[in-house]
């Protein structure tokens, strides 16, 4: 019997041949946190360790509240700056980078086979890539940062395969959409996901970036994608060190095979308050909101704002919406400027943000009043995600919210194709 991706990397890492189900002891390639590591670092000192065991492999991205919009953030990245000079960690990144996510592909670290933990739960974005990427809790991160080490139980494997052409005004958002609503938010719970098939073949690296990401609304451990030409185009410049990709073997034993033709996918939306509550966005059309976000680390990348700007260019957003554009950094924010993408933004009446995380964790930049509704092309949609726990989240594709945004309700963005 042949091995799935995730057998071969932990076995690898482990130097013994694994299967599922088993338990291994591994040491990362790399491991990221963003502004918990404040949290992470009083978790260190507790050890009563002086040094980091490898700097090298120590990632710090602050992209949550930034700038800090407190004292008790301020004194947080505070801390994690004069712990990152003591410590000499080479890999630190200030609050002018952007969302965690998109700095950590756009610097190299996500590569084909490497290993990375993450203090976040969207660290599976990285399997976009062909990474083995999972997110860990700040003791976990404390813990590796002291000893080089973790322990993980290798994963079942899920694998997925996505056929047929998107249709027009349908995008990667609709589909994954599509995939957790119909499987619910836990079908993947501790397992990795394979997504393959002709259509992801088609998919851009933003695209399958999408669907890495919201893997872990299913549950996964990590998501994963076959590296091919557009992988290791994108990291061609960008490496920051040599790799070797790793492929399921053809007679790998999966936990189940899902399959999905999207030629007849449509738009789709997560209503309140999980993001399984899928629905097509025809079914829930001419709900009013109040803000539209448009960004962050799940849909801010050139592809993402050059969806929302075609459909905006030259026409005013309604009256009664408040939209917020977050670039997911400040490489695509950049991008974006080049090719008049914000400048269509602001003509037609949005906000442009700094890159960073902004509401979407409900922190600041865009707190949802008691009574609120936003639609958002962010990751999560639980109560109180944004602010008031009395707010409402609506999650849907740039094309969507920028539709929407202009009639000032939920509107199916196949009008505006």
């Amino acid at each position: 019997m042949g091995q799935t991706f995730s057998e071969k990397i932990l076995g690898a890492k482990a130097g013994i041949r694994v299967k599922a189900g088993e338990i291994v002891i591994v040491s990362p390639d790399y491991i990221l946190s963003h502004d918990n590591s404040a949290a992470v670092i009083n978790e260190f000192r507790r050890f009563g360790i002086e040094k980091v065991k490898q700097p090298n492999k120590i990632v710090i991205v602050l992209d949550h509240v930034v700038p800090a919009s407190t004292e008790k953030y301020a004194q947080n990245h505070k801390v994690i700056r004069e712990f990152v000079q003591e410590q000499e960690i080479p890999n630190f990144f200030d609050v002018q980078n952007g969302i965690c996510h998109q700095v950590f592909a756009e610097n190299g670290f996500a590569m084909p086979g490497k290993l990375i933990l993450g203090a976040d739960s969207h660290t599976t974005s990285y399997g976009a890539f062909g990474a083995f990427s999972v997110g860990i809790g700040r003791s976990e991160a404390a813990s590796v940062w002291a000893t080089d080490e973790i322990w993980l139980r290798v994963p079942e494997t899920i694998r997925i395969e996505i056929g047929g052409k998107l249709p027009p005004m349908v995008y990667a958002k609709d589909v994954i959409l599509r995939i957790i609503g119909e499987g619910g938010a836990d079908r993947a719970n501790y397992k990795a996901v394979e997504f393959t098939g002709q259509a992801v073949h088609d998919f851009t690296l933003a695209s399958r970036l999408v669907l890495a990401n919201m893997a872990a609304e299913m549950g996964a451990k990590n998501g994963y994608f076959f590296p091919d030409e557009r992988t290791f185009s994108w990291l061609e410049e960008r490496a920051k060190d040599e790799y070797e990709p790793v492929t399921s073997d053809a007679d790998a034993d999966y936990e189940a095979i899902l399959k999905y033709d999207v030629s007849s996918f449509e738009p789709q939306i997560a209503c309140p308050h999980t993001v399984d509550n899928v629905k097509s966005v025809s079914e829930v059309e001419g709900l009013p909101f109040h803000q539209a976000i448009i960004g962050t680390c799940t849909n801010g990348r050139l592809e993402d704002l050059k969806v929302a700007a075609q459909i905006l260019k030259g026409r005013k957003v309604h009256r009664a919406i408040r939209v917020l554009i977050i670039p997911a950094s400040r490489r695509e924010y950049l991008l974006a400027l080049q090719e008049g993408v914000l400048e269509a933004f602001v003509e037609s009446g949005c906000l442009i943000l700094n890159p960073g995380c902004g509401p979407c964790l409900g922190a600041h930049q865009g707190i949802l009043a008691p009574g609120e509704r936003a639609l958002s092309t962010a990751n999560r949609n639980f109560r109180g995600r944004m602010g008031s726990r009395d707010s409402e989240i609506y999650l849907a594709s740039p094309a969507t919210v920028a539709a929407s945004a202009l009639e000032g309700k939920i509107t199916d963005p196949r009008r505006f194709s």
